[in-house]
């Protein structure tokens, strides 16, 4: 009887999509298989049974963070999440996150449509079949082209357009990037640089750490070519990041100036007409109905669309946001394309498609090639303009139409240094200096990222460029905590060593402690403490301006608060990192290391009696050795477990082995998945 209702539930969920009219899949014929630390393995015959395996593993780690992802489709994020995920519903339509879906459907792979009937197939059976996790009644059933809908809003918010919609909306101009970099390690090493004869890999995203932008570990196995283990956000249909039988891949964020924003010239005497070329154009204006928890009045907000694209109006007038990623809807089509590739060029075809809108990728196969690429959307522009700031929103000048192709973006393939690495860095600091690009070959216009940072400086400081790797040292730089001989912060914290403890005896003992740190993130570090405290202090107060050192009085000041802080909250000023930084889940607490923009890093929000929670930092770590004959070995390991639900036994069961820099060892290999599975059952 049970069987019954079920396939009725899902009959009913069904119905609003013809591909699943199409696609009957047979959960029985799908094998989830659990290993000792709780990661999903899935195997089935086809792609799309794996992916309905997937998703319905993943709604038993995390529903919840699966859901926040679609919500905006139905316009419900402001009424599950409350105002802040209003923003969410109101950056949906004024995205035209729909409306992009509906122009470019045709342009999506039959074979990738099957796989997201199979995904999406699942989300709705599991909404249905657990009722009382479903966050909202009118969210489920969802279709295929609500979950494609979804994803364009995801990378538009990637690729920055929510810094721009806050810009807007405050009326503030363009200002220089944060001190906080929260940025990824990647890392691509030749056999012929190490000293086992194996190529290596690392894929090592710093996300954060809990809900929707958190990494979710899992192995996807079909009969139709799919095997390939690694990395996902949330509602992830496939592996976006990871290693296949043959070869891998990492993405780390890219900061490319892949988007503009434009102010339009209004006609004084029509304020829903802007001028285009001499002649004046009439906005295109909707109206966007808010729900919001706690609300009881839907609110209503004008959304407005220019020439180029997105227009939000502030007290300075009317603005507009132009980027490639809301103009195309195939990424996670490119990235199944990208799990399924069995060599360099087949991954290049499928890097090709220019789909994907953003993110540095780097590559290494059992072929022994190693491959980075800048990977963007990148406008062609015309020059004469400062493409970093406000553009005239009066000229066709400025309205790019067309992107460059993927020949023309930074990219190397097996340099003769043997290494390339990115850490959010420039791409034209990728290898050694011989074989490093030149920025004078690409186009200003462009903004290619050309600065080093913390992690890069520390990456070649501790890289031996004229010897081979091992991989012992090649895992020891990734965890290493240690910044670099000369600090790479926006502002120059360095300048703080030069205070002087005699002048100023009230704070000479954390001037001291400051001035003799050792520049390491451990957790028993004293120094590391204060100047974690520093750093977050200082982040708060020259937000937004230009690079320059601290001043004296600023660095007084700075450690007057240091020290009232620690006499506040502990009593005492000799407290070590761990003291004060936490690794925090669920219930349980464990002091913790690591620092901003290290390769080992972290970055906190306020806890608890004064203490700070880890809320992003190293997330998914990855390692990986390619031979020329066999499959990949794999060792990987997650901050916290493959569970996201309190009470489950991988809740947390990875953090120790975490703290200690430990791995576990993982396998694409089907017969000793099964040989040592902890579980294995059907999607029901």
């Amino acid at each position: 009887m049970r069987k019954h209702v079920l396939a009725i539930l899902v009959a009913i969920a069904c119905i609003n999509s013809s591909l699943f009219a199409q696609l009957k899949i047979n959960p029985a014929a799908i094998d989830i298989v659990r290993d000792s630390f709780g990661v999903p393995h899935i195997f089935a015959k086809t792609d799309a049974e794996v992916a309905y395996g997937l998703a319905w593993a993943e709604a038993e780690d995390d529903f919840e963070s699966m859901q926040q992802v679609v919500l905006p489709t139905k316009g419900l994020m402001g009424k599950v999440l409350g105002k802040q995920g209003a923003a969410g519903d109101y950056a949906f339509a004024l995205f035209r996150c729909r409306e992009i879906t509906e122009e470019k459907w045709s342009t999506l792979s039959p074979e990738f449509l099957q796989l997201i009937a199979g995904y999406v197939q699942a989300l709705n059976h599991y909404a249905a079949t657990h009722p009382k996790e479903v966050l909202h009644k009118k969210l489920f059933p969802i279709t295929v082209k609500d979950y494609i809908a979804s994803s364009v809003l995801a990378l538009t918010i990637f690729n920055g357009a929510d810094g721009a919609l806050q810009r807007i909306f405050n009326n503030a101009e363009w200002e220089a990037p944060e001190l906080n970099k929260k940025g990824s390690n990647s890392s691509a090493i030749s056999a012929t640089k190490t000293t086992t004869g194996e190529a290596f890999l690392l894929i090592n995203a710093h996300q954060p750490n809990t809900g929707p932008q958190a990494f979710y570990e899992a192995h996807l196995c079909s009969e139709e070519g799919l095997n390939v283990t690694g990395g996902l956000l949330a509602g992830g249909p496939c592996i976006l990041h990871g290693v296949n039988e043959n070869l891998g891949w990492a993405h780390t964020v890219n900061y490319c100036d892949r988007m503009d924003e434009y102010q339009l010239e209004m006609n004084p005497e029509n304020s829903l007409q802007y001028k285009f070329d001499g002649e004046w154009i009439n906005l295109e204006v909707k109206t966007v109905r808010l729900k919001i928890k706690g609300v009881p009045v839907t609110i209503k907000r004008k959304v407005y669309w220019s020439k180029y694209g997105a227009t939000m109006k502030n007290k300075q007038g009317f603005f507009s946001i132009r980027l490639g990623a809301n103009m195309r809807i195939g990424e996670l089509d490119q990235w199944y394309h990208m799990d399924k590739a069995k060599n360099f060029t087949e991954f290049y075809a499928a890097l090709s498609k220019q789909e994907l809108s953003m993110f540095n990728i780097m590559y290494a196969d059992k072929h022994d090639t190693i491959f980075y690429i800048n990977n963007a959307l990148m406008p062609i522009r015309e020059a004469g303009y400062n493409w970093k700031r406000t553009l005239p929103g009066n000229t066709s000048k400025t309205l790019w139409t067309n992107f460059r192709g993927i020949k023309e973006l930074p990219q190397y393939i097996n340099p003769s240094s043997g290494f390339l690495f990115n850490t959010n860095h420039s791409s034209f600091l990728a290898t050694g200096a011989n074989d490093n690009l030149k920025p004078s070959a690409f186009a200003k216009q462009d903004g290619w990222e050309q600065y080093h940072l913390n992690r890069s400086v520390r990456y070649l400081e501790l890289f031996p460029q004229n010897d081979k790797l091992s991989y012992e040292k090649f895992k020891q730089i990734k965890f290493d905590q240690q910044y670099p001989s000369v600090l790479q912060f926006q502002y120059k914290i360095d300048s703080m060593f030069l205070l002087s403890e005699t002048a100023f005896p009230e704070y000479a003992s954390l001037i001291a402690a400051f001035k003799n740190w050792d520049k390491r993130g451990d957790a028993n570090n004293k120094g590391a403490a204060i100047f974690l405290l520093t750093y977050e202090h200082l982040k708060k107060l020259l937000q937004g301006q230009d690079s320059r050192p601290i001043t004296t009085a600023e660095a007084v000041a700075t450690f007057k608060y240091v020290q009232e802080y620690m006499q506040t909250n502990f009593g005492r000023t000799d407290i070590v990192l761990g003291d004060l930084q936490k690794l925090v889940r669920g219930d349980k607490e464990w002091p913790l290391g690591g620092l901003p923009d290290q390769l080992s890093p972290q970055w906190t929000a306020p806890y608890k009696k004064g203490t700070l929670k880890s809320i992003g930092g190293d997330g998914l770590i990855m390692f990986v050795r390619f031979a020329k004959e066999g499959l990949p070995k794999i060792e990987t390991i997650n901050m916290y477990g493959a569970s996201a639900r309190p009470g489950n036994i991988h809740f947390n069961d990875q953090v120790e082995m975490y703290l200690k820099q430990q791995t576990k060892t993982m396998t694409l290999d089907k017969a000793t998945v099964y040989k040592n599975a902890e579980r294995i059952y059907h999607p029901d």
